[in-house]
């Protein structure tokens, strides 16, 4: 069992940034691939960006390409998300989530195994 603790939501305006980490529990952390994952109010989950367990591959949503950026730190067990230009859309929840396979990325929800309690995200416009 993988637990993931988000950290860094908050309040900003529109064009604002904001940097969201997550912290694994595994001691295997760099055999998982892990994404960032997001639900606005009213709307189904979505995934965000993803990145493979070395951090040799990143794929993002096309809605987030060229504002958000993931990365990750195997020797601190952490993954981020970096995100700037922010708009009102993003508003969201954002999930960390991770699953079982370094080498491969994941753009589903569905393929996540385990996801974090989440941390609020809110744009202003």
């Amino acid at each position: 069992q993988v637990q993931l603790a988000e950290s860094g939501g908050g309040w900003v305006q529109a064009g604002g940034s904001l940097r969201l980490s997550c912290l694994a529990s595994t001691p295997t952390f760099s055999n998982y691939c892990m994404g960032w994952l997001r639900q606005a109010p009213g709307k189904e989950p979505e995934f965000v960006a993803t990145i493979s367990g070395r951090g040799a591959t990143t794929e993002y949503a096309d809605s987030v390409k060229g504002r958000f950026a993931i990365s990750r730190d195997n020797a601190k067990n952490m993954v981020y998300l970096q995100m700037n230009d922010l708009k009102p859309e993003d508003t969201a929840v954002y999930y960390c989530a991770g699953t079982l396979g370094y080498t491969i990325i994941k753009l589903s929800v569905s393929d996540y195994d385990y996801w974090g309690r989440g941390t609020q995200v809110i744009v202003s416009a």
